[in-house]
């Protein structure tokens, strides 16, 4: 039980953090209905128990591989943008009226777009490295891990984030003018692609 807290709290607490896949679920949430952002949340779950499994078996020694590391950043980062720049043309569109209906996400497809984002940062990986190193040299697992639980945990408490997201998001929609929605929508799209712009720095500076 020990190692499925644990596993929650870091979830938790990753998921949290103001990031990329943060704002493509708020930005779908405005766009469309809570179902949508807790299909994206649940992606975004998934690939966080991959990279926090991959994390704690030491897979983030490959990347220091100097040129497997600058593959694997600008390829992330080329991801983000593009589904920025993709939002940002979408809420251009809102704002004039023209916007497409194929442009509202169903779930499934939120889903899976969720995947992709997520999954176009392997640098996570490290990140979970270096989670899984402080959380065993603080002692707070005994010597006695159950990895499976805890990654469980990792899930439980990423998609645990995402769907409070969305359900703060939902109901901040219902509560603001169809002006509010779209300066929010605008932002957001901005801000995913300041996000891809700035992995994309970060790979370079490393």
């Amino acid at each position: 039980m020990n190692s499925l807290v644990i596993g929650l709290g870091w979830g938790f607490l990753v998921a949290a953090q103001v990031g990329p896949i943060w704002l493509l679920c708020a930005r779908s949430v405005l766009r469309g209905t809570l179902r949508i952002g807790l299909a994206i949340g649940l992606g975004a779950a998934l690939m966080d128990m991959a990279y926090a499994a991959a994390g704690a078996v030491g897979a983030s020694a490959i990347l220091q591989v100097t040129a497997l590391r600058l593959s694997l950043g600008l390829a992330g980062a080329a991801v983000i943008l593009w589904l920025g720049l993709r939002h940002l043309a979408t809420a251009l569109r809102v704002r004039s009226g023209t916007e497409l209906p194929a442009e509202v996400l169903s779930p499934a497809s939120a889903f899976r777009t969720s995947l992709l984002a997520t999954a176009a940062n392997p640098l996570t990986i490290a990140s979970w490295g270096a989670i899984f190193a402080t959380t065993a040299s603080a002692h707070l697992m005994a010597g006695t891990i159950d990895l499976p639980l805890m990654l469980l945990g990792v899930g439980i408490g990423s998609w645990a984030w995402f769907s409070l997201l969305s359900v703060g998001v939902s109901a901040l929609r219902r509560a603001s003018s169809g002006v509010s929605v779209r300066a929010m929508d605008l932002a957001s799209s901005l801000a995913l692609v300041g996000f891809g712009g700035l992995m994309a720095w970060r790979t370079l500076r490393l």
